[in-house]
């Protein structure tokens, strides 16, 4: 039986610290999140918690906090980035960086869903733990990180994984999904993140031969040529296939999936309006013409135009699989190239048959019955990856919300009126103290 005490009282303390992290600017770029670190160690210091900053870059610094196990059971992570993306006031109700509270209890800011709610939860979840006498069997870890939103300069967990494997552990929650739905048919399900897709990007180069653009009969024009290319690209619908959690995706939602694959995501997607966005591109590769390359100059007609595409590719998919779904969808007769412009990054997967699986699954049976924890995979990438990829961490995204209605998260997320209730704030921390509990009275 939850108790309504505890959970006010996670719910008042991760406020205070949530309008705290708001209110540090850490627009990435530049990014600066060595002052929100600060911030979170000062305050889990003053519980007992045994903080580090861990720093490529002074002024970028991730946070490493960790309550020591006894070191025969297994480890948990709690992740969550400290730079938010930028935010202009123009357009928000409450100042982008004021943290403000509202009468009905909301908290303002951009951070409050992504995820500087998140990552005050989980400072207060540890705080809490160490307050308490709390000791695991195996190590929790929070870690605070730096770079998230942009990445470029490596400063974040992809630099930490490998300049201290220390922080490796067995288990991870992180951002990603957590959307609770009502569904059309009246039932109710609860999204937990298992993997997301991988960024593939990619460079189609139309050919032609350059002339001057005051007789263009006399060239052959590469824009007219990409012209076609990039309406043939956004045109395409590559083929849908099956991975065993989007199998399990699917059929949690319209029962078995007996071949007619097409059907059975057409009946999926009527079931709720979100899920056109969150379950469609699961299926397959999805390829976006995003930046255009012509001629240097106006008046020379160029040999070469080309288009940089945003593919996001499945699990497992590779370079030559991507280059063959571009050449289908691009056709024969006008002439091309094709260059891979990064090597994947992102496209992982933890199995569901795991004891944090089971304990995110037991915990919403109990606090939100008849809902259904329904696994799911990200249609970009979250930085679970690099857990995943150099500790074999399995890893979920789960954050239980429900007093925010699903609309109003979204529709803030790396935009205006970003903000949380403040019911969700208590709710989801009470479920991760629950979690390190279950998961630090396991043994190996």
């Amino acid at each position: 039986m939850a108790d309504p005490h505890l959970e006010r009282d996670l719910r008042d303390e991760t406020t205070a610290l949530l309008r705290d992290l708001i209110r540090v600017d850490t627009t990435n770029p530049p990014g600066r999140e060595t002052a929100a670190a600060t911030l979170l160690k000062d305050y889990l210091e003053a519980s007992g918690v045994h903080c580090e900053l861990v720093a490529r870059d002074p002024d970028r610094a991730n946070l490493v906090a960790r309550i020591p196990g006894t070191g025969d059971g297994p480890s948990l992570a709690l992740l969550g980035h400290t730079d938010v993306v930028p935010a202009d006031p123009a357009g928000w109700s409450h100042p982008p960086f004021s943290g403000d509270l509202d009468d009905d209890g909301y908290v303002w800011g951009r951070g409050a869903i992504d995820m500087k709610n998140e990552t005050a939860s989980r400072a207060v979840t540890l705080a809490f733990l160490a307050r308490s006498g709390f000791r695991p069997r195996g190590d929790v870890v929070l870690i605070a990180e730096a770079d998230e939103e942009n990445g470029e300069e490596e400063v974040g967990l992809a630099w930490l994984v490998r300049e201290r494997p220390d922080v490796a552990t067995d288990y991870a929650l992180n951002e990603g999904a957590s959307e609770r739905l009502t569904l059309a048919d009246g039932r109710t399900v609860v999204t937990i993140n298992v993997g997301e897709k991988a960024t593939l990007p990619a460079l189609v180069t139309a050919l032609g031969r350059a002339a001057h653009a005051s007789t263009p009969q006399a060239g052959a024009n590469a824009v007219p040529r990409l012209a076609t290319l990039v309406e043939r690209l956004a045109a395409h619908r590559p083929a849908r296939r099956l991975l065993p959690e989007t199998r399990a995706l699917l059929e949690a939602l319209v029962g078995r999936v007996d071949g007619d694959l097409d059907g059975a995501i057409d009946r999926a997607q009527q079931l709720h309006p979100a899920f056109g966005e969150l379950v469609a591109p699961l299926f397959s590769t999805t390829i976006a013409p995003t930046r255009l390359r012509g001629s240097d100059a106006r008046n020379v007609m160029p040999a070469r135009a080309s288009v940089e595409c945003d593919c996001r590719v499945l699990p497992g998919t590779t370079e030559v699989e991507l280059r063959a779904e571009l050449a289908l969808a691009l056709g024969s007769d006008v002439p091309y190239e094709i260059d891979v412009l990064e090597p994947p990054n992102g496209g992982s997967v933890s199995a569901i048959d795991t004891p944090l699986f089971d304990v995110c699954e037991q915990w919403v049976a109990e606090n939100d019955p008849g809902a259904v924890l329904l696994p799911t995979v990200c249609t970009g990438f979250t930085d679970s990856h690099w857990l995943r990829e150099a500790f074999g961490t399995v890893a979920y995204g789960f954050w239980p919300m429900r007093h925010t209605p699903y609309e109003v998260a979204a529709a803030g997320i790396h935009s205006t009126d970003e903000r949380i209730h403040v019911d969700d704030l208590g709710y989801a921390t009470r479920f991760q103290v629950e979690a390190c509990r279950a998961i630090g009275a396991l043994g190996r």
